[in-house]
């Protein structure tokens, strides 16, 4: 069965002013939305990333830079990611129009995973 990531972004100011309650919902409503997932045998991977950080390589002559990133100039961040199992676009599209992160506000962006 085919394979679709779905990247999970988000800003994270938007979470600025939200209580450690209010996120612990928010963190179950996720976790409980990967179980059905994987109750359905549709979820294959999923991880959140950490809100800061992370770097970019970029190959320049002979060596390699390293800055920060990805986006360090944009608000919104790559927050995580899952991968489904999912027999066509469809299907992956309709189980990310489920997921908490839509409720949210937040994109998710799509892409299939090219088996190799």
């Amino acid at each position: 069965m085919p394979k679709f990531l779905l990247m999970l972004f988000d800003n994270p100011a938007d979470y600025a002013d939200v209580s450690p309650e209010q996120m612990q919902q928010i963190v179950q409503e996720y976790g409980a939305w990967a179980q059905q997932l994987g109750q359905a045998g549709k979820l294959a991977a999923g991880e959140k990333l950490a809100d800061e950080g992370g770097k970019v390589l970029t190959r320049n002559g002979a060596g390699v830079t390293v800055t920060d990133g990805p986006f360090a100039e944009s608000k919104e961040v790559l927050g995580g990611f899952f991968i489904v199992n999912a027999e066509s676009y469809d299907e992956a599209v309709e189980i990310a129009r489920h997921s908490p992160h839509a409720k949210y506000g937040c994109a998710t962006h799509v892409r299939q995973i090219d088996a190799v």
